[in-house]
């Protein structure tokens, strides 16, 4: 069974597709499968011997059938030539195709993807997909986490068919980033059954000083087959401008606000209540700063 996605742009619901169904199930609900996930799959080595063969000559053919089955628009993206499947998966989007608001008062997406809106709690936890996580597990960062109580928790999990760039919310200073190591479990569904993916995965975050919005933690989680998190880290960095890109996999980038920062759209509050993505763009309006 797919999962529910709220789509804004024609006001309905559909299924998702999810990459590599069969294998998934295998891997995570049966006890055979979840041997050879543990020691063998959900490991980094395998995600690197993923990669070299998504980087070779040979993965070239494999960029149509997955444009195919997947319903990619390539008008949406600029037009050359790929030398590898991961090359194509790296692809990047014509700018205007995906405009910043200019409004300073409006927070934007920050990838293409399915996001989920949660409430952290003022003891610090967070209830996602039916699993109980804690700031402090996130960032592992007891002071730093502190200052969430109350705040907001955005998901944005991005899958293959996605656009795997992603960007700053605001203007801003770095303050600092901090790498994590973990395994690389897939952030899909499937996962959260037996899985806190979010504090056993590989990820790193920034805390970003942003003008607008306070002080944000935004970090890339890694997922299975993901073969690099890829960030451009800078002192200073603008709204819109591109933070960095994941590498072939299905991924997921978690913002942290603080408690007054933003008012979170009032569609993505309501489907997240009844356990509902809401698919957005980069760049696309997702909340309104308070005043």
């Amino acid at each position: 069974m797919g999962v529910n996605i709220y789509n804004r742009e024609t006001r309905s619901l559909y299924q998702e597709k999810q990459f590599k169904d069969g294998q998934l199930k295998f891997l995570y609900n049966t006890i055979l499968g979840r041997i050879i996930l543990r020691v063998f799959i959900s490991g980094k080595w395998y995600s690197r011997y993923n990669a070299r063969k998504n980087d070779s000559s040979k993965s070239i053919a494999k960029i149509q059938p997955f444009i195919a089955e997947y319903g990619i628009d390539m008008a949406q993206y600029q037009k050359r030539e790929y030398k590898s499947f991961n090359d194509f998966f790296i692809r990047t989007i014509i700018p205007e195709k995906r405009p910043i608001p200019r409004d300073e008062s409006i927070l934007p997406s920050i990838a293409d993807s399915k996001l989920m809106y949660y409430k952290i709690e003022k003891d610090l936890s967070i209830k996602i997909k039916n699993s109980i996580y804690t700031v402090e597990e996130l960032i592992q960062d007891r002071e730093l986490a502190e200052e969430y109580s109350g705040g907001i928790c955005l998901v944005f999990r991005l899958t293959v068919d996605d656009y795997h760039h992603y960007c700053y919310c605001d203007d801003g200073k770095m303050l600092f980033s901090k790498h994590i190591s973990g395994r690389l479990h897939t952030v899909g569904p499937i996962s959260a059954k037996r899985h806190k993916v979010y504090c056993e995965n590989s990820r790193e975050y920034s805390v970003l000083d942003t003008k607008h919005f306070g002080k944000v933690v935004q970090m890339e989680v890694g997922g299975l087959l993901v073969g690099k998190i890829v960030n451009n880290l800078k002192a200073s960095f603008k709204k819109g401008e591109e933070k960095g890109w994941f590498e072939m996999g299905g991924s997921t980038i978690v913002l942290l606000l603080k408690e007054t920062a933003v008012n979170i759209d009032e569609d993505i509050v309501s489907n997240s209540a009844k356990g509902i993505e809401t698919k957005v763009k980069y760049g696309e309006r997702i909340g309104e700063r308070i005043c």
